[in-house]
């Protein structure tokens, strides 16, 4: 199967805007100070919860990210 141009940059784009996304909320989320994440210190079933999501979108947008990446490198193989 072969990738069209403007697919392979959305897909590789897509990849790199979910890490920006979800390292920075991860960050965010370390650094809690309203008590939903940490609970005198302890992890909440909200942390837990949040941190799941972005490890799921961080392996997502890595697949993603890199089926775009190998798009754009095929396409400038047979330019």
């Amino acid at each position: 199967m072969k990738l069209s141009r403007p697919v392979s940059w959305f897909l590789l784009a897509f990849g790199v805007w979910s890490w920006v996304i979800w390292v920075t909320f991860v960050k965010n989320l370390v650094k809690d100070g309203s008590g939903l994440a940490f609970d005198e210190g302890h992890p909440t079933a909200y942390f837990w919860v949040h941190l799941t999501l972005a490890v799921v979108s961080f392996v997502l947008g890595t697949v993603i990210g890199a089926i775009g990446l190998r798009g754009v490198r095929a396409l400038r193989r047979t330019s």
